[in-house]
């Protein structure tokens, strides 16, 4: 393990991030809001911390190894996570503790969206606007990550599009160097973001709400700037803009960086994971729309508008609300939650176990039908064309199994800790699928429940944003073997 080269890594990103910090002076500038010292001394003490891990070892030359890519990945989450609370932690108009803290600046750094603050609509614009820039952030980094860095590693689900997936889709990067990948990555992710803002803001938005949101929704973090969400603006087409963009930021952003250069969409088309991702989001909204117009819930045009934007939104593992849907005919919220395991498409900003997984698990399941039916025949599962390797259906299978388990395991700790089995079980896998809202305790903020519950559920955020095993890997007693 080269402990040097990994805090050389951590006290450069501690150093950068600290930058991204004096974005919200200017905002503080701007509105006159009094939170410029606030960000200013976090800024410092991030800076300095990372000068300090950096400076010993600004000369080391090793190469990084597989393990100490496992070990900056993790750490990188962690470290980001509880500097970047210190805005929120020394501010006066936030009144948290430092728990609550780390809780919201690691909810926004893994896009989970889960909250502890109420009151948004009264706290200082630079304030807010942090808590998105912090979801914008995390979101790219999240994408970079996925795509450039994780297949390096073995692990993440754009491992399964290595050679065994149709489409453009056929080696762990996108470009031959990572650098030049993580910047294409950026440009569409930034246009993203541009076009989600300037929409928002041609509907009726006020400019700082437009671009907060075009943060929140292009990362799918579902972090707002008002107390109703998306509810607060009253107004269809910034629905509709939203459903859009959380849709397309849950695609594959390897099929969108090989539509822009190649200027063509028939890479969507090809692709099978984004089919069945699309039928999922058809399927659920017929489902949901329909339950509400049929209970009498709402009218049929309310239900289509609504029902529609919620199911992208919790399929998505965005997280935004345009209404109470926890109040919705009982079993609407456990389909969304249970949607929401399934999430977005790999190499997106979305959580949950992805879309490729779900996709592998029901044609092997479908596998498994024929096989009994003609148990002497070869039938292997294929994506498009093309046959999946057996060792790719194993380490699918294999990592749903450890999903799941890790899952209950969530849930029975936080029923150990005073939670209801609603709220332990909606905590649990909005946390680990990244996702933020949940249902009883927690359908509104997450501010009530205790402490130790709260450090619980950061873990889980980490291990949801980082695909369980990047993280699990390193309380395993042959990792840290030489």
């Amino acid at each position: 393990m080269h402990f040097s080269i990994i805090f050389r890594v951590l006290g450069v990103l501690l150093m950068l991030f600290s930058l991204t910090m004096l974005i919200p002076v200017i905002v503080s500038y701007i509105y006159a809001d009094g939170t410029q010292l606030v960000f200013f001394e976090a800024f410092l003490t991030t800076f300095i911390c990372g000068g300090v891990l950096w400076l010993p070892f600004r000369k080391a030359q090793h190469e990084l190894r597989v393990r100490d890519g496992f070990l900056v990945t993790a750490m990188f989450w962690f470290v980001l996570g509880v500097f970047g609370a210190l805005p929120l932690y020394l501010s006066d108009n936030t009144g948290i503790s430092l728990t609550d803290a780390i809780f919201e600046s690691i909810s926004g750094l893994t896009t989970t969206g889960a909250t502890v603050l109420v009151g948004l609509d009264l706290l200082p614009e630079a304030l807010l606007f942090y808590r998105q820039q912090l979801q914008w952030l995390g979101g790219i980094g999240i994408i970079v990550i996925a795509v450039a860095i994780l297949p390096m590693l073995g692990i993440g689900g754009m491992q399964l599009y290595r050679a065994e997936t149709p489409g453009p889709i056929k080696d762990s990067k996108l470009t031959p160097r990572i650098t030049s990948t993580a910047k294409w990555l950026f440009m569409i992710y930034l246009l993203l973001t541009a076009g989600c803002s300037l929409s928002y803001w041609l509907a009726g938005m006020t400019a700082f709400d437009a671009i907060s949101h075009g943060f929140s929704t292009v990362s799918i973090g579902g972090f707002s700037t008002h107390d109703l969400s998306m509810a607060y603006f009253d107004n269809p087409i910034i629905l509709m803009i939203a459903i859009f963009y959380m849709a397309v930021a849950g695609i594959n952003f390897a099929l969108h960086f090989y539509a822009w250069r190649r200027v063509t969409l028939s890479v969507y088309a090809q692709d099978p994971e984004l089919k069945f991702y699309l039928t999922m989001l058809a399927v659920g909204i017929v489902i949901v729309v329909s339950a509400l117009a049929l209970s009498g819930a709402m009218p049929f045009n309310e239900a289509l508008l609504h029902g529609a934007f919620q199911v992208v939104s919790i399929a998505t593992t965005t997280g935004f609300a345009s209404a109470n849907f926890s109040a919705w005919p009982s079993f609407i919220p456990f389909l969304l939650m249970a949607m929401a395991f399934v999430g977005a498409c790999a190499g997106s900003t979305g959580g949950g176990m992805k879309v490729i997984r779900a996709l592998l698990m029901v044609k092997q399941g479908l596998r498994e039908i024929k096989q009994i039916v003609h148990p002497h025949a070869l039938i292997p599962v294929k994506l498009g064309s093309r046959p999946v390797a057996e060792r790719v259906m194993s380490a699918v299978w294999g990592f749903i199994a450890v999903y799941i388990v890790t899952f209950i395991t969530l849930t029975l700790v936080l029923m150990a800790l005073d939670l209801d089995f609603v709220s332990a079980y909606s905590a649990a896998a909005a946390s680990l699928n990244n996702l933020g809202p949940g249902l009883g305790q927690v359908a509104a903020h997450y501010g009530n429940i205790s402490d130790p519950a709260k450090w619980l559920l950061c873990f889980a955020m980490l291990l949801g944003r980082l695909e369980i095993f990047t993280l699990l890997v390193l309380f395993t007693p042959l990792f840290w073997r030489k």
